[in-house]
């Protein structure tokens, strides 16, 4: 048997009786004692989780962003250093291999944030269609920790170490050298609410956590850890994606409802590189569209809905649950879903079947929560 990977913040966890559960090949964190107190504490002040498992891919040299171009749903050419966007990377046949983030470093220097999950799957796309084009790739997981801290008190708290960060824009970021560790901040996240992500040195993830979460165990701690079931559904609520959920291989990202992260036209005005999947999502949306579409799901009582239960309006299939939990923030049952086009406006009756019984319900615009 593999043993389970461990990121560079494993003894912290264990030191503070976190739920440890294997999770695509990592040893992580479910909780830390209550998922929904986890979830209540990033909501109304501020959480940190250890997201070191992602992957983090760096590209640099003369046709970096030219490749890039060639495997991401967005635009990577004409990035201004200190940007970062979403995308995908897709299958010819518009299915998402992973959904990632790009940071751009420079003209000829990128960082690419992907799921854990999917690191080795896209290492080995990446190199099946790099064909003659010049660029270094170095996979920096393993040498490097990376954590999310998000919510309401976040910013002010980080604006007592730096006055740069708070001002930050929403998908820039900043680098930071102290002594001789550089550590790379950006104004992204997975929970909806405000905050950062931080890719730091292994070698100092211990000070990392000293510096954030001070005194953990006193009453008035302004940012406390929290493990992935928080993160679940913080994301849920958010009406985020989850790859192996709301996008897989076979679901495109049109139907997922990613359309701005999508330039069907890329290459139309300039010599920019076609994205691999480009001529079938085109395809797609020159016949109107997907057929089926991501939406939110309300359902009444408080069971949640689980991944593969099937949707019902009048009786009749018309799609399946992609995810659902109970919503702490809400305090009613929440699921997204993808169902025939003609069914996702907003206050449509709808039904889920959650085996025993069916559950009565109503389609939702999505997010779920905004801040």
């Amino acid at each position: 048997m593999t043993p389970l990977r461990q990121t560079p913040f494993h003894s912290f966890h264990a030191d503070h009786g976190a739920k440890l559960v294997d999770y695509t090949g990592w040893d992580m964190p479910l909780h830390y004692g209550s998922i929904i107190e986890e979830h209540h504490q990033v909501r109304r002040s501020g959480g940190m989780f250890d997201v070191s498992h992602m992957g983090r891919l760096r590209f640099s040299g003369r046709d970096a962003q030219q490749f890039l171009d060639r495997v991401c749903t967005r635009q990577i050419g004409g990035m201004q250093e200190g940007q970062v966007r979403y995308g995908l990377i897709c299958n010819e046949r518009g299915g998402c291999k992973d959904d990632v983030l790009v940071y751009c470093i420079g003209t000829s220097e990128y960082l690419m944030v992907c799921n854990a999950a999917n690191r080795e799957k896209l290492l080995a796309h990446f190199e099946a269609v790099r064909d003659d084009m010049v660029f270094k790739l170095r996979d920096e997981t393993e040498s490097t920790a990376m954590v999310a801290v998000q919510g309401p008190r976040v910013m002010d708290l980080i604006g007592q170490f730096s006055k740069e960060i708070p001002s930050l824009k929403r998908y820039r970021f900043t680098q930071k050298s102290i002594l001789i560790a550089k550590f790379l901040v950006s104004r992204t996240g997975y929970t909806g609410e405000d905050g950062v992500e931080v890719i730091l040195p292994k070698m100092v993830a211990g000070q990392m956590v000293k510096m954030l979460l001070g005194n953990v165990d006193a009453d008035d701690t302004t940012v406390r850890p929290c493990g992935l079931g928080a993160r679940d559904s913080l994301r849920l609520e958010a009406g985020m994606a989850l790859y192996g959920h709301e996008i897989t291989e076979d679901i495109d990202p049109l139907t997922a409802g990613l359309n701005f992260a999508v330039k069907l036209d890329k290459g139309a005005a300039d010599d920019t590189p076609r994205f691999i999947g480009q001529d079938a999502l085109q395809a797609i949306a020159a016949d109107g569209g997907p057929p089926r579409l991501l939406t939110g799901v309300l359902l009444e009582g408080r069971r949640a809905a689980r991944q593969g239960m099937a949707v019902r309006r009048n009786g009749v299939d018309i799609g399946a649950v992609t995810s659902g939990c109970f919503s702490p923030t809400l305090n009613r049952s929440i699921a997204m879903a993808i169902i025939d086009r003609d069914a996702v406006e907003p206050g449509t009756s709808i039904s889920v079947d959650l085996g025993r019984a069916e559950a009565e319900g109503e389609t939702s615009a999505l997010p779920f929560l905004k801040r």
